[in-house]
Parts: structure tokens; C-alpha cells; sequence
């Protein structure tokens, strides 16, 4: 892998990481992305901002439009990129349980 990245990343904030749970805050500016990563525990994303997803995974990349405070859940080995495909900020909080 590359050691120079085209997009700008986003800016992970922890707030929380306890024998339960890990919180953190994701913050985006247009265009940033996490980069790719594997998530080993299932999660739950509550958008702060109304957020307009690009998820590059590996069979290829979908957008997904996600209104501020809609709450979902993936399973833990999820494996993608988060890109803010919008034109505005976004961000989201991710509570990851162990």
C-alpha cells in the first residue's frame, strides 16, 4: 500500500473505552475518508449530521444516505472505506461493544 493518500483523513475522537464498550466520535470533512479497516467487534453509527456515505468495500462501492440521529448496526468483520461523499461536513458517533 501506498505511503501518500489522496483523500484527507477523517479525525477519529475517542470519548470512551471501557470493559463494555468504545465510543468515538468521526469527524469528515468532504472527501475524507477512514482508509480501509476491519472491524473485529459489531458496532452501532448515530449520525450527528445527516451523512452522505461513499462505502468503498471489497465487491465494489455503494452510496448510502443516512438522516442525522437514524441509528444502525453492522456485525463485527465488516470490512470497508468511509468516504463523506457530500459537500458538507459530517460526522458520527460509532459504539463499538466487546
Amino acid at each position: 500500500m501506498s505511503q501518500y493518500r489522496a483523500s484527507p483523513p477523517a479525525l477519529a475522537t475517542p470519548l470512551l473505552d471501557d470493559a463494555v464498550v468504545r465510543i468515538t466520535r468521526w469527524d469528515f470533512e468532504p472527501g475524507a475518508d477512514t482508509g480501509v479497516h476491519t472491524h473485529g467487534m459489531g458496532y452501532v453509527v448515530v449520525p450527528m449530521t445527516d451523512c452522505q456515505f461513499l462505502l468503498e468495500e471489497k465487491d465494489g462501492s455503494r452510496r448510502v444516505d443516512v438522516a442525522k440521529g437514524a441509528a444502525y448496526r453492522r456485525d463485527a468483520g465488516t470490512e470497508h472505506n468511509v468516504v463523506n461523499a457530500g459537500d458538507q461536513p459530517m460526522s458520527f458517533i460509532e459504539i463499538e461493544y466487546k
